[in-house]
């Protein structure tokens, strides 16, 4: 889901596919919607001197897209030879399967059901493909399974849905938890910080080349979305739908019905904490 408010100083126009950074290219789905702005980005990456390559988030089952992606890596003089997942929301993962049949790769992900293969992906492991280096990092709360991928080499991470190139996400009750969300984006600013990231290469939007004002942004957009939440109930506004006929007047109404899942994780972390 994205907000109505756009990330200071970023742009409004379409994605388009192509390189990035020195190690990563995007090919666009074509699945734009309200929910998944210009499209879905599918990442291809790889060092520039390797023959192989890694995709994430295939995106969804669109074979024309599908076979774009592979054709794309070729022109590249690439071979995709890993498949990896951000999370298993299916404009991101449903054409995952038949991707591994295109390319005959294994899919990992946190999940075990959206797995193709024996390894999984855990806290903190590196992965190495033709010298590319990843590193897993785990980013729960949009959903339980959520993952980001620290690229090193070009001071970037792959976000999938946690920080978006456009707008604000989505943490849909139950499965999304804002406990974990805000620990998550705590964590995405600790590698800014601490590892010297400055790019977000998002799963939606244009990329971001101030990675620590993007995290700072979401950070701060919570804490004044969670602050009207309880102001809201404190004025009475009781129910999930109150509150979002409240809070969130302002965010086109086509988008209410996910705004009420994101409220009621909102309620659920206050009257977790004590706070209402």
């Amino acid at each position: 889901m994205t907000d109505a408010a756009a990330l200071p100083g970023q742009p409004r126009g379409a994605v388009v596919s192509g390189p990035a950074t020195e190690r990563a290219v995007n090919v666009l789905a074509p699945n734009p919607s309200v929910m998944t702005l210009d499209g879905t980005n599918t990442w291809i990456l790889s060092e520039p001197d390797s023959p192989l390559a890694v995709v994430v988030d295939p995106g969804p089952l669109d074979e024309a897209h599908l076979r774009h992606v592979v054709d794309t890596a070729e022109s590249l003089g690439k071979r995709v030879a890993l498949t990896l997942l951000t999370h298993g929301h299916p404009d991101h993962a449903e054409g995952a399967g038949r991707f591994a049949e295109l390319t005959g790769t294994a899919v990992r992900a946190l999940d075990p059901a959206l797995r193709l293969g024996d390894e999984g992906l855990s806290a903190g492991r590196a992965i190495e493909v033709g010298g590319l280096e990843l590193r897993v990092v785990p980013t729960p709360g949009h959903t339980a399974d959520s993952l980001s991928f620290h690229l090193p080499a070009d001071r970037a991470v792959l976000t999938g849905d946690t920080v978006l190139g456009r707008g604000t996400t989505m943490v849909a009750h139950p499965d999304g938890r804002l406990g974990d969300y805000l620990d998550s984006l705590r964590r995405l600013r600790s590698l800014t910080v601490d590892d010297g990231v400055r790019t977000v290469l998002p799963g939606h939007g244009p990329v971001l080349e101030d990675a620590q004002g993007a995290v700072e942004y979401y950070l701060a957009h919570r804490a004044t979305r969670l602050a009207q939440v309880e102001t809201a109930v404190e004025n009475g506004h009781r129910t999930a739908a109150e509150v979002v006929a409240h809070v969130y007047a302002d965010v086109d109404r086509s988008l209410w019905p996910a705004a009420e899942l994101s409220v009621r994780a909102q309620l659920e972390y206050l009257s977790e904490h004590g706070l209402i």
